[in-house]
This record gives C-alpha cells, structure tokens and sequence, in this order.
C-alpha cells in the first residue's frame, strides 16, 4: 500500500517538476508579437489670415489673432507659432497677414508670412 502511495506520490512530483521546466515555459509562451516604434505625428498643413497681437524675436514666435483654418479644422483664435526672423522682417504688431503653416499635433510652425493691404 506504501509502495502505491509513494509511486503516486512520486508521479505527481515529476509532473509537476515537468511542468516547471524551460523547456515547459517555452512551449506555454506564445511568440511574441512584433512591435513597431510609434509613427511620428503626420504634419499638416493649414492657410490663414490673421492680425499679429505679438512679435518675440528672442523665442522666435509670433502670435496672431487669426480666422477659421479649414484644413486644421480650427476656429478662429489668438495663439503663438514658431516663426524663423528672416521671415518676420518687415512685420509689426498689428499688421494684417496672410500665412500658412505646419502644425504637428503640438506645435505650429509659420511657413510663410506677408503683410495684407490696408483695408
């Protein structure tokens, strides 16, 4: 009856020591899947008007109370944008301008920039 109980015994243990082993971990996980780096944010492209309420050429930015940009699906509002000095020669505050940007989800960027005619 010991014998039984024991060879019992002894089954379940190796069982269980099989189902512990490396070799049982890598048939129990699954391959893993591939990973991608995260895309980078697509950079889209809007066209404006506005009035400029600010010029920092320290920071590089200007902010314009601007219109509707359709193509950002934006209403109108005053907001600041990364813009290079070169092309804000020439441009003071309170000028009405005609622009277009980048906009990459976080930040926009001024592409280009010209004072609008009086009206």
């Amino acid at each position: 009856m010991k014998t039984k109980s024991i060879l019992a015994a002894s089954a379940v243990v190796l069982m269980a020591v099989g189902a512990c082993s490396p070799e049982a971990d890598k048939q129990q996980t699954p391959a893993p899947k591939e990973t991608t780096a995260a895309a980078p944010a697509s950079v889209q492209h809007g066209k404006g008007e506005g009035k400029i309420t600010a010029i920092d050429t320290a920071k590089g930015t200007v902010t314009l109370d601007h219109g509707e940009i359709a193509a950002l699906q934006w209403p109108p509002m005053t907001m600041g944008f990364e813009a290079p000095a070169d092309l804000l020669k020439g441009l003071k505050v309170g000028d009405r301008v005609a622009f277009e940007l980048d906009w990459d989800g976080a930040k926009g960027r001024i592409t280009r920039i010209e004072a609008l005619p009086a009206s």
